[in-house]
């Protein structure tokens, strides 16, 4: 498979994450849309490193995956902590900050 397919499929994924951050109002589905994103962003880094012969897309692929496994960890424990306050994990009822 050309590596063009692969930006070309990379760029189809973070279409759908961004449409789908913007229109779903779960924050779940919402969380998993930016995932989907970000591997997105992943996939044209490693296909790009392919394109160029390079290990760097290889490697800033590997610092993405770091951060998105934190990004996990904090952001399932403010989902879980806002759906323990509020019953719901409706993106529209947390936009307060008090409690």
């Amino acid at each position: 498979m050309n590596p063009e397919n692969y930006l070309f499929l990379a760029a189809i994924l973070f279409v759908i994450g961004a449409i789908g951050v913007m229109l779903r109002r779960n924050a779940l589905v919402a969380f998993l849309c930016v995932e989907l994103m970000l591997n997105a962003c992943n996939l044209a880094f490693v296909a790009g490193a392919h394109i160029t012969g390079t290990l760097d897309g290889q490697t800033t692929a590997f610092f993405v995956m770091v951060v998105a496994a934190a990004e996990v960890v904090v952001g399932l424990a403010i989902i879980v902590s806002i759906y323990k306050t509020r019953r719901s994990t409706s993106v529209d009822d947390a936009n307060l900050l008090k409690l």
